[in-house]
């Protein structure tokens, strides 16, 4: 039996909120960096990005979104990790991430995450500078090693 990712748990989190969103994966940092180079006419509304994603880390992803031209670099993003560590985190907001957030250690953590990021007042995020956590109309959300086997879905 295949044991499920996180980014499977993400996807069903996402699901079962009936969350308006549609959901993108990419399967590394390289193909996140392309895939949004090629859609600058519909950009995500948020980015979630690990720190540990195979290509390039979510630290060198969040650096070149963050110093491209045009609205790419006006895109939320959040860093979605394990890590704790109090100079990554710091090093996140540095680069520009707008949250931090701990990845929860179960499903129904990670639903209570998800909802509290779309109850979120994003004009008081940067403020704040919030380490966990307006309704958006839809969300692009880009996970990595996605192996749930459907690579996107929109939920209405």
């Amino acid at each position: 039996m295949m044991m499920k990712t996180t980014e499977c748990y993400f996807f069903d989190a996402v699901l079962d909120l009936k969350l308006p969103a549609a959901v993108t994966a990419a399967e590394d940092g390289i193909q996140l960096l392309d895939m949004l180079s090629q859609a600058v006419k519909q950009l995500p509304e948020i980015i979630f990005l690990d720190i540990n994603m195979p290509g390039k880390s979510g630290f060198d992803c969040l650096e070149e979104i963050r110093s491209a031209k045009g609205d790419l670099k006006k895109v939320k993003i959040v860093m979605l990790s394990t890590s704790k560590n109090p100079d990554n985190i710091e090093l996140s907001f540095e680069l520009g991430a707008d949250l931090y957030a701990v990845k929860p250690s179960t499903f129904q953590g990670l639903k209570n995450l998800l909802q509290k990021i779309f109850e979120m007042d994003w004009n008081s995020v940067k403020k704040k500078r919030s380490k966990i956590p307006a309704g958006l109309n839809i969300i692009y959300i880009y996970i990595f090693n996605f192996f749930c086997g459907l690579k996107s879905a929109s939920i209405v």
